[in-house]
């Protein structure tokens, strides 16, 4: 069979919400954490390559899955994460549960409700800030805050890139009900320009995932690891601005990325922000919650 590798879909250029392998992170990380990101966007190109039989995708993701548990050798980004996992002593959970989304993705093109898309942010996004956090030996009580920036990250990029989505992939996970809620349809997200309907319902979901991020906001606060504290606090200030950006803007008519002058911008509001919260000492806000599905 193929390498994985030589089916990779040419997205290497695109936008992430997931910057894992941060130049922020300590360098004893990165080689984990690189393991496992071309682990994950190798797995990620599979479910999404344009030509390849939804049964044939299945299958190099389940090889993919077999030789991360050692049952051969013949998948780079596999064999490279497995080794890498057995020097730091790591089960490879996280990982798995990524493959469980990507399944999905080539299996489920809909979601009913809300509810459905945290199920599948549970395994798209989630497992990989619990794997950011298992390297730098934190707590699993951080998985709560950890847990809904994730999925926010992944609600974001739903949105950001929903019209693409469904031209390119049939794929749709802005809810049935929310659509239908509004008098939206799907077949609406092929236009240049979202009608009335559609625009309300995106930025409803945009404000419901604003909500979301706000649990959030205790999680840099909550890490004991300086550096990767300054790397989340970071990533919630993008998270927070595209938000903000999806709440007032078309999606299918405008960019609603962030250009080169705004990551800097929110990078050092980030960074200096956590910098200073932590030099005067003062503590996370307290907050109930439990993580999803441990």
């Amino acid at each position: 069979m193929t390498s994985a590798s030589e089916l990779r879909s040419g997205k290497g250029d695109r936008d992430e919400n997931f910057p894992v392998a941060s130049w922020i992170i300590h360098p004893r990380h990165r080689a984990l954490i690189l393991a496992y990101y071309n682990f994950v966007r190798t797995a990620d190109d599979i479910a999404d390559h344009a030509t390849l039989p939804s049964d044939q995708k299945l299958s190099y993701l389940d090889l993919l899955e077999a030789e991360l548990l050692g049952k051969g050798d013949t998948q780079a980004e596999a064999v490279s994460l497995r080794r890498a996992l057995a020097e730091r002593g790591m089960a490879p959970r996280h990982a798995l549960d990524v493959l469980t989304a990507f399944r999905m993705d080539v299996t489920k093109l809909r979601y009913e409700n809300w509810d459905e898309v945290i199920h599948y942010c549970r395994y798209s996004a989630m497992p990989v800030g619990r794997f950011m956090l298992d390297v730098h030996g934190e707590s699993t009580s951080t998985w709560a805050a950890s847990d809904a920036l994730c999925a926010g990250l992944q609600i974001n990029n739903h949105l950001q890139d929903c019209g693409k989505d469904f031209r390119e992939l049939n794929r749709v996970y802005l809810p049935r009900d929310a659509l239908a809620a509004h008098g939206a349809s799907v077949e609406q997200l092929g236009l240049a320009q979202s009608p009335p309907a559609m625009l309300a319902c995106l930025q409803e979901l945009a404000a419901r995932n604003e909500a979301l991020l706000d649990e959030s906001r205790s999680l840099s606060a909550e890490i004991r690891d300086f550096r990767l504290g300054i790397d989340v606090a970071v990533i919630q200030a993008y998270a927070d601005r595209i938000v903000r950006l999806l709440k007032v803007r078309d999606p299918l008519r405008e960019r609603v990325h962030l250009n080169k002058f705004e990551l800097l911008v929110f990078s050092l509001a980030g960074m200096l922000g956590e910098a200073g919260r932590r030099a005067i000492g003062r503590k996370a806000i307290s907050r109930p919650g439990t993580a999803h599905d441990a």
